[in-house]
């Protein structure tokens, strides 16, 4: 049965390396971590021109919420 091991226990285990060990288990891990980045795809992000076409949204609707919004500002004492 494999064992599920938690990062919080990596980091305590590998804290209580002395510092060659350290060093020489980031040089063991560095390699694996550089082939899973580059053996891992690239999600190409979407873009967000033209979010906003296609809504209903007037600019005399949004005229009349920023009215909405700026009517008590700034407050007077209370």
């Amino acid at each position: 049965m494999d064992t599920v091991v938690t990062i919080e226990e990596i980091l305590n285990l590998a804290g209580q390396l002395s510092l060659p060990d350290k060093v020489r288990l980031i040089e063991e891990i560095a390699p694996q971590i550089t082939r899973d980045l580059v053996s891992s795809p690239v999600t190409p992000r979407k873009s967000l021109l033209g979010v906003w076409r296609g809504l209903d949204t007037i600019e005399a609707e949004l005229a009349e919420a920023r009215r909405e919004m700026w009517t008590n500002f700034p407050r007077r004492g209370s």
